[in-house]
This record gives C-alpha cells, structure tokens and sequence, in this order.
C-alpha cells in the first residue's frame, strides 16, 4: 500500500489504478527505448491526416464568429448539430437501417475516445463485487477499469469466432445455480478484430449471443458492452453487422441492452481523441450526470473537426488509404511469422480479418510475462518487444494461459516489422533450447 511521508494514502480507486499492466508496460517501453516494438497499441505516424486536419481547422475558423463558437465549451452529450452528423456516420455504417437513421439523438453521447466511455458506462452500472462477463483473451485495459470500479471479472470461453454463445449461457446458468446471477450486470465483448487476438464475433454468433444476454435478463438488466473500436480496420472477410443492430426493444418490452462504442482514434487520429457511443434510454442520464461531473463536455474543437471531415467526405477517402498500408503490414508480419516460427515445434498464430494485432501462442513451457526468462531475453538480447498474452486475461483466473503473445504491426514498416518477427524467434528459440 503506497503511503507518502506525511503518511498520505491515495483512495482506493487510485491504489487500484497503480498495479494495473498498462502503466508498466508504458515503463518497459521507456526502459527498453532501443527495441523494436511489437507491443505499442499505436497507430502508424506516416498515415495521421495532418493536411485534412489542416484543412478542416482553417475552414472552420476562418470566420471569427464561427470560430468563436467552436472554441468556446460545447456541452457534456455533444452539440445536436455535431451528434446528428454522427449519426450520419453510424447509419452509413448500418447500411442505412432504420434503427440507425432514426435514432434518436438523445442516445447519441460524443466522447473523448471510445475509452472514456467504457468507464463512464463501467461507473454507472458496477458496484463493488458486481460481475463482468469477457471474452478470453480480452482488452487488457478495460479490465484494469473494470478493477478499479471494484467489479468481479469473469472469462468465458472463445474460440476464432468470438465469444461461445453456449459457453456464455452455461456460465450464466452456473452463477444462477450459486445464488450470483443478480451480481451479473455486463458482458463485455469487443467485436470486431479485437485487442489483443484479432478475432471477430462471427455472424452466426452475433444475435446468438444477443438472445442469450436477453434469455438470462430476467429479474434485472444485464447489458452488453459493444466495443468496436476496430470496427473500420477491415482488410478482407465478411461485412458484418453490429451487435448493437440486433437489440431490438420493442421485441424484448422496450428494454435496450446494447451500449455501444465507437471511436475515431483508430481509423483517424488518436490525438484528436474522438468517440461515439450509442447508449439505451435508461443509461442516458447516469452516464450524463457522470460526464458531466469529469468534464462537461469533451473537447469542441476536435468534435467539429472530425464532423467536418465526415460532411466533405475526406474521411472515407483517408480510411480507403489507411487499409492499404495496414493490411500491407498485417501481411507483412503473417508472411514473417511462416518464415521464422513454422519451423518451431508448438508455436501457432490467427490470422486477423484486421484490427492491428496478431495473437500467438508458444509452447506451454515458454512463459511469455514480465518476469520470463524470454521477455529478458527479448528485450536485453534481440532487442524486441510484446504484450505478454496473459495480461489480457482477469488477473485473478488461476487457469490463465502464460504462454502468449500480443504482437502489433501498427507502428513499424513492413521491413522492421520482418526484423522484429525474426528477432522475436531468436529469443524463443534460444529459451526453448536451454529448455532442452
């Protein structure tokens, strides 16, 4: 427990905050600064818009009145005429459904990130030993914001099509049998290309999974937590529709059960710190009155900015370019990992649809973590860098794998991104042959 000298004691949504795996993976990237990273989360510098962001700025200022008006607070939801180009943007998205193109506004909250959502919602719903249900493996920062609301994470089985439906269900009937079914307040799933294993919830799973959150909704609310932040980063394989299309309320007596997030970060630029979400009816106000408390309203300018791109069009046209250049480097490392790990007994890899990961696992004699003899070896011999697998696991699930890897090809060209890949099989072969 941290303490200062005047006997200080941080609360304990800060004491949680501090053993959480994103700030020391931050500390591993600064202390080892001369690898290469397959671990950064980042987008590729050479792709951020400088020109449209350039160009959108100057015509929204070019008029002092105007201008005026964007630099001044907009408000905690996000100014009407901002949310319903928004909502534009999503109905395009929906392929133009009904439930896209009518929604109403009021559901519409515009955020900084996707990311300040998922806690907003995460500090309206939880209260300390409520439960969260994920997918494993899942986002490894989320769990860390669902940690310091005091919530009980549990995994559920996944396999290459996302969340297991029966598993869920089973899960589900279990905590019913042990007398916890009311603790049950989420199940959070990212679906499309996740963080950290690229994976997607399959078609055929999508209104299955929805019927089973429904099925178990019995004498309170359980939502379902869409995050589809990666949602625009797809390089090939079916178009599939939202989660959050199969939550139809006037089916299930008006109850909605899909919040949705949505985010500008990945697809456009993460400094501009643009997210959406789409909240049910009775959510509104607890994440409002929650938002409005932390900031009033996320940054106008950059709102206005990213709303502006969408109304010329600019921003189609840039995410046309940036598939092309990801899905080089995707490529790039699938190509990389066949010529250096084929030849490595127990090591096996999924090939992503898009997001900007690759998720591999080694045999399970070869621990991946901080501590393992192979991140020593990775980071102080060959000079490369990941995401241990396990951190995207609940810290307290005994059974978690250790024998996984989070690779990213999202900073690095093609060419250094080969390099890592062949540095990274060095280090594994040179651990599973003392193991030997």
């Amino acid at each position: 427990m941290n303490t200062t000298a005047t006997g200080f004691q941080p609360a304990i949504m800060a004491r949680r905050a501090s053993e959480q795996a994103i700030g020391f993976l931050i500390q591993q990237g600064l202390e080892n600064a001369d690898c290469l990273s397959l671990a950064a989360g980042f987008v590729d510098l050479q792709t951020l818009p400088v020109q449209l962001v350039k160009d959108a700025s100057a015509k929204l200022l070019a008029d002092a009145a105007c201008g005026k008006r964007i630099l001044q607070y907009g408000t905690t939801a996000g100014p009407e005429e901002l949310r319903s180009v928004f909502r534009d943007y999503l109905a395009e998205l929906e392929d133009h459904s009904d439930k896209a193109t009518n929604l109403p506004l009021g559901q519409i909250m515009l955020t900084t990130g996707s990311q300040q959502l998922l806690a907003l919602a995460s500090q309206a719903i939880f209260d300390e030993g409520d439960i969260c249900l994920v997918a494993a493996p899942t986002y490894f920062v989320y769990l860390g914001v669902l940690d310091g609301v005091g919530a009980n994470t549990i995994p559920v089985k996944t396999d290459s099509d996302g969340m297991c439906p029966e598993a869920l269900d089973a899960m589900l009937q279990q905590l019913a049998d042990d007398g916890q079914l009311h603790k049950v307040k989420m199940v959070y799933v990212v679906s499309y290309h996740d963080n950290p294993a690229g994976i997607s919830l399959s078609n055929e799973r999508r209104p299955r999974l929805m019927e089973v959150v429904k099925k178990w909704s019995r004498d309170h609310h359980i939502y379902i937590l869409e995050d589809a932040a990666y949602r625009e980063l797809q390089y090939d394989g079916p178009d599939m529709p939202s989660l959050w299309s199969f939550d139809d309320a006037a089916s299930n007596g008006g109850r909605e059960h899909v919040i949705l997030a949505l985010t500008f970060s990945k697809s456009f630029s993460p400094g501009v710190r643009v997210g959406m979400g789409v909240l049910p009816q009775e959510l509104i106000k607890p994440v409002s009155d929650l938002k409005g408390n932390e900031d009033f309203g996320s940054t106008h300018l950059s709102q206005n900015i990213v709303a502006e791109v969408l109304k010329q069009g600019t921003y189609r046209t840039h995410v046309t370019g940036l598939l092309k250049s990801y899905q080089l480097k995707r490529d790039a490392m699938l190509a990389a990992a066949e010529e250096f790990f084929s030849d490595i007994d127990g090591v096996s890899w999924l090939r992503p649809n898009g997001g900007l990961y690759v998720w591999m696992s080694l045999p399970e004699s070869i621990e991946t973590g901080f501590k393992s003899a192979l991140f020593e070896r990775a980071t102080s011999v060959d000079k490369v860098m990941y995401v241990p697998g396990e951190l995207c696991y609940p810290s307290a699930w005994k059974e978690r794998p250790k024998n996984q890897m989070r690779l990213s090809f999202g900073v690095l060209n093609p060419e250094d991104i080969r390099e890592s890949m062949k540095r990274l099989a060095a280090a594994v072969k040179s651990v599973a042959a003392k193991q030997a």
